[in-house]
């Protein structure tokens, strides 16, 4: 692995991706010190640069501040790290403030060109952008089926998205026999070079066929002929492998840290 390049990449997703892309609706945006918040989504967001600045009780202080906010709305919020942060100590400092690791996921990010390509799916399945409000909750069903909770949320966040901003994002379903069998969305954020992977969830009955494969290859094919440059991904344990087959790179991770009322 060219190291020198794991370098570029990990310095081109610091300079460009610490902000939050707005997820529309009745949400907003906020900055408190070096942090940015989003508030009205479905549960609290928190990210900030990779070297908060602040340390000991500056930073005790901050930490308090976010989940107090968050607390008196009655809302849970996640606070999004990555294993490269400063200060070193800042997650022991969220767990201390009650913030709860949930699982980690591998920043993965590869060349849109490289990984541009005519989709190939198996038989019988179909792809194509969404965008009515009627699909959209037929993802966030297949979405909860998946996950084994309730992602009606999912719905609302991607048609405020879609309102908002419809030349950022690409939502694509999977469908076989009338049913969604995969759903995925590429984001684009104006003034970067990053197009952002998000979804990419397959019914277990269909996975291992390709189908996340070539969702990804329609992707990269519509980022590089948008001109933008790289591909990003927060990748689970079982979509890293074939990312990085795929030719993305790992660079870091990333853990969301929770606190819940």
């Amino acid at each position: 692995m060219n190291d020198t390049l794991i370098t570029e990449l990990r310095a081109a997703y610091d300079s460009q991706l610490r902000g939050v892309t707005p997820p529309g609706g009745s949400t907003r945006i906020e900055t408190d010190g070096p942090l940015t918040r989003v508030v009205g989504w479905h549960r609290g967001f928190v990210t900030g640069p990779r070297d908060l600045g602040v340390r000991g009780d500056e930073l005790d202080a901050l930490i308090a501040r976010q989940r107090d906010f968050y607390a008196a709305r009655g809302e849970a919020v996640e606070w999004k790290t990555r294993g490269h942060d400063l200060p070193g100590d800042l997650v022991e400092r969220l767990t201390a403030a009650g913030f709860v690791p949930e699982d980690s996921e591998t920043v993965l990010i590869g060349q849109s060109a490289d990984l541009a390509a005519d989709p190939v799916l198996p038989d019988g399945v179909t792809l194509r952008r969404v965008t009515a409000a009627s699909d959209l909750r037929r993802i966030a069903a297949m979405e909860s089926t998946v996950w084994g909770e309730d992602w009606g949320w999912l719905a609302d966040d991607l048609t405020g998205r879609i309102e908002s901003a419809p030349e950022d994002i690409v939502v694509l379903v999977a469908e076989a026999g009338g049913e969604v069998v995969c759903a995925a969305w590429l984001v684009f954020k104006e003034g970067v070079d990053f197009g952002g992977l998000w979804g990419g969830s397959t019914l277990e009955e269909w996975r291992g066929q390709g189908i996340y494969r070539a969702m990804v290859a329609h992707r990269a094919r519509l980022a590089a002929a948008r001109g933008v440059r790289y591909l990003y991904v927060d990748a689970s344990a079982d979509s890293a492998p074939i990312l990085t087959r795929l030719g993305l790179h790992a660079v870091t991770t990333t853990t969301p840290y929770v606190w819940s009322p």
